[in-house]
């Protein structure tokens, strides 16, 4: 299938949950440390992109679709340079703060094109602090198309449920990128998109394909699910739904980088399912953009030309 520009300009998706500033040292590496066995990267530029649910709302919003951004960050330097950067590219931010937070940044040093060294830097917020966000929350529904709920398991997407019981309640659609092993939370939502290594910490190994679908389908049927998305890397990815399974083969290109690839794929699927698709309909085109994405280095997006050309 495909959609016009117009068509996509006007589903609305709202995103909530973890966000994080990614921050990226590049360097020359010429030499190793006399101080200890490790190499000296000489820093000569700094990049600055949007993390965790801040990607995935730029993945809708580079698509053609338009996104709006629920979150809790802190009162730090780290999250007024995180609203700036997601101000500019036309998601409309809603960032509740607390002063005890401090903002979750990423930084990775990168040397010859080579990731180095990642330094992350967080704590966990108050949850009186995203219990005040349930409001805007509420708010923010009846003009949004589907609900994408990024868990970054930071503690941003403590009140969930609720949050799906109120979607539900709307008969919004509901994807959700999840994070942990209590999958219980998520129960009611549409669509939940884990990997192979995130859905074999819930349901346990499987040795064959018979066996992952029987796990699955129980999963899905336990929690009250329309659907399970299984990403699989090179494998491709293979929807779980009530009709039985659907599934698409990887696209096959050079992997460079698979850093926010499954931000990509969700992204796509709720801004496709926003403007009217069904998810079966959706898959092959998620699938192509996790594909695009993995070409690109760090957390990238995917245009609407280089998806639908």
């Amino acid at each position: 299938m495909t959609i016009s520009k117009e068509q996509l300009a006007k589903a609305r998706v709202l995103v909530v949950g973890d966000v994080m500033l990614d921050r990226y040292w590049y360097g020359a590496v010429d030499r190793i440390s006399p101080e200890a066995p490790v190499p000296v990267v000489r820093v000569s530029r700094e990049e600055e992109r949007n993390g965790g649910a801040a990607n995935v709302a730029y993945n809708v919003v580079t698509l053609g679709a338009q996104a709006s951004l629920l979150t809790v960050v802190g009162d730090d330097e780290a999250s007024h340079k995180l609203e700036a950067l997601v101000a500019q590219t036309g998601i409309q931010p809603h960032f509740g703060r607390d002063a005890q937070l401090k903002t979750t940044v990423k930084l990775r040093v990168i040397g010859r094109q080579q990731q180095l060294l990642r330094m992350d830097f967080e704590n966990t917020p108050q949850t009186e602090v995203l219990a005040s966000q349930t409001a805007t929350f509420i708010a923010l529904l009846p003009s949004h198309q589907a609900v994408l709920f990024s868990d970054y398991g930071k503690g941003g997407l403590a009140h969930v449920a609720d949050m799906i019981a109120k979607a539900h309640a709307l008969g919004k659609p509901i994807l959700i990128d999840p994070k942990g092993t209590d999958y219980s939370r998520y129960q009611g939502a549409d669509v939940i998109t884990p990997n192979r290594a995130e859905l074999q910490q819930v349901i346990g190994a499987w040795q064959t394909e018979t066996e992952l679908h029987a796990k699955v389908q129980n999963l899905r049927e336990s929690l009250k699910l329309q659907a399970i998305l299984l990403t699989r890397s090179e494998e491709g990815m293979t929807l779980f739904d009530a009709q039985g399974h659907a599934h698409v083969s990887a696209q096959a290109r050079e992997v460079f980088d698979v850093t926010g690839a499954g931000d990509t794929v969700i992204a796509t699927m709720a801004a496709l399912v926003a403007a009217g698709f069904s998810l079966r309909e959706a898959l092959p085109l998620a699938n192509r953009a996790g594909g695009v994405v993995v070409g690109k280095f760090g957390t990238a997006t995917v245009s609407y030309e280089e998806l639908f050309t």
